[in-house]
């Protein structure tokens, strides 16, 4: 057992054990079903913090660590292990875990034991992913994340759940079978699942790969992931998946599952194929830009006001892979911040159309109109969202697209340039629907007398409004735990950066720092020579 104990296992399957006393309990007494969940959330949310403790500014590699025998052949080990990038996206999970239970409290009415259950095991599957570190491991974590979400929207969804939630599973599938056959290919050529070892190997030499093979491997783990972000073109199935799924669903859907595509680009597609990195950016970053101004776009001109937050996800994801393929400290950390930013803003927003939709009963934009009169509470909470959502300063949404905008125009100022448009367009959509829902005057009778915010709702829309607030004002805390681990992506993708000593990096909460080419390495503890006179002094 390497150091950090079992508290990654804890992590994984404590809410498996929360579903299960969930499928124990007797009755149907729906309340004591909503507390035990709400519960098991909360203490898992709670579990999750001790990462931060664990994960240490300016330690490289994976500072926690769990490692076991699983099946001897063919060798598939029960490796876990967690860095700076992959916490946060923990914490997130556990965080939206308990919101989303909140969210569904007076929603879900038929079948809750099993709403929660599978609530519960989604979570599961995601932290799963975001902490294995075997290949074989991944992909059976990837895998059972699908069947809770796709059940999610298929039972408790709206009106075209069934179609949703199928389009989402083939989707979903269509690319893990591309991922799949890459992973049992690197099996066959290393005769081993270990990602840090065929990192090392592909590092020193002992596996090369050839051009071709090494495009053609990327592509296979590429389009997963892409599928799951989702990339322009293959973001068709988000909309409806979004707009029939349930408010729970809507909110894990944004927060987290789209994340495991981009956490996948940085995971697997830099480090492991880094030359096709390369050749593929210039492509890539077509894509993302296409993506960004046309989600805009998209999201502009439509009536539904759920579709029009999912077409936004489909933007803000653009800049995301954006920051990504920029290679670039900067940009690198903007996307794994804009990955949390997104998950906290666009989850509010589902929220808070979730509430209206448990009003009035649907999501066409025509039957609002005015509703700051009789709901002006949610209509403040609505435009804090929508603000933070847009980028507005101070708000998180700011500090990513910021982050991601200066990394990528140091390295390709055109590209900066075109993905500059998509904040323009999103202060376009967002006012124009805030606008057209909360001002001017009632048009439709029933709008009249609509109940403004349940303490309940009250207590979510809170700790989203507290905790978007202070990742706009105290993003260094992020950054300097995100510093290290997005330098070491960097370094395994571009070990010769030239470029580096032209043009100083200055990245919150870090100071400027010059190293040396390093290779890969497969050891937890390994500090970096770059960190150790930036963030390691700290």
């Amino acid at each position: 057992m390497l150091p950090g104990g079992h508290l990654l296992s804890v992590l994984i399957f404590f809410p498996a054990l929360g579903a299960l006393a969930l499928l124990l309990l007797r009755g149907d007494d729906h309340k004591y079903i909503r507390y035990l969940s709400l519960a098991v959330g909360v203490a898992e949310f709670l579990l999750s913090l001790l990462l931060l403790t664990k994960v240490s500014i300016g330690v490289a590699g994976y500072p926690v660590e769990e490692f076991s025998k699983w099946i001897n052949q063919p060798p598939i080990n029960y490796h876990l292990g967690v860095d700076g990038i992959s916490m946060f996206l923990v914490i997130l999970t556990t965080f939206l875990t308990p919101i989303s239970i909140l969210a569904s409290w007076k929603s879900i009415e038929h079948r809750v034991k099993e709403f929660f259950v599978l609530l519960l095991m989604l979570e599961v599957g995601v932290i799963g992913v975001f902490l294995a570190l075997d290949l074989f491991l991944f992909f059976v974590f990837w895998e059972v994340m699908l069947i809770p979400m796709a059940l999610l929207i298929g039972i408790w969804g709206h009106e075209r759940r069934v179609y949703a939630a199928v389009k989402f599973m083939l989707y979903t599938m269509a690319g893990s079978i591309f991922m799949l056959v890459g992973i049992i290919w690197l099996y066959n050529a290393t005769g081993t699942f270990d990602l840090l070892a065929v990192q090392q190997m592909l590092a020193n030499g002992v596996l090369v790969l050839t051009p071709q093979t090494e495009m053609l491997l990327f592509l296979a783990f590429f389009v997963a992931f892409a599928i799951k972000v989702p990339l322009f073109p293959l973001h068709t199935w988000l909309p409806d998946a979004h707009v029939e799924a349930p408010t729970a669903g809507s909110v894990m859907l944004a927060g987290v599952l789209l994340k495991m595509g981009t956490y996948g680009m940085i995971r697997f597609c830099l480090p492991l194929f880094p030359e096709a990195s390369h050749r593929a950016a210039p492509w890539i970053a077509v894509l993302a830009i296409i993506g960004i101004i046309y989600g805009a776009l998209v999201a502009m001109v439509q009536p539904n006001l759920k579709k029009l937050v999912a077409y936004s996800s489909v933007s803000h994801l653009g800049f995301v892979v954006l920051g990504i393929f920029a290679f670039h400290n900067i940009s690198m950390q903007g996307a794994v911040y804009q990955m949390l930013a997104h998950g906290v803003s666009t989850g509010a927003l589902f929220l808070l159309v979730g509430m209206l939709y448990d009003r009035r009963h649907t999501f066409e934009i025509s039957e609002y109109g005015g509703l700051a009169t009789p709901m002006p509470k949610l209509a403040a909470f609505f435009l804090f969202a929508a603000l933070s959502s847009l980028g507005l300063p101070m708000l998180n949404g700011f500090v990513g697209e910021y982050l991601i905008l200066l990394g990528t125009y140091q390295r390709h100022w055109q590209w900066a340039s075109w993905a500059a448009l998509g904040v323009i367009l999103s202060a376009c959509y967002l006012l124009w629907s805030y606008q057209r829902v909360f001002f001017g005057e009632i048009t439709k009778d029933k709008n009249r007398a609509l109940p403004d915010t349940s303490a309940r709702e009250k207590w979510i829309l809170v700790t989203m409004a507290i905790v978007t607030l202070w990742m706009g004002i105290g993003s260094v805390f992020i950054t300097r735990r995100t510093a290290t681990a997005s330098q070491t992506v960097i370094d395994q993708v571009e070990p010769q950066r030239p470029y580096e000593a032209e043009v100083p990096r200055k990245i919150p909460g870090e100071a400027p720092r010059k190293t040396a080419p390093r290779a890969p390495s497969t050891s937890s503890n390994t500090a970096m020579p770059l960190v150790t006179e930036g963030l390691g002094a700290r």
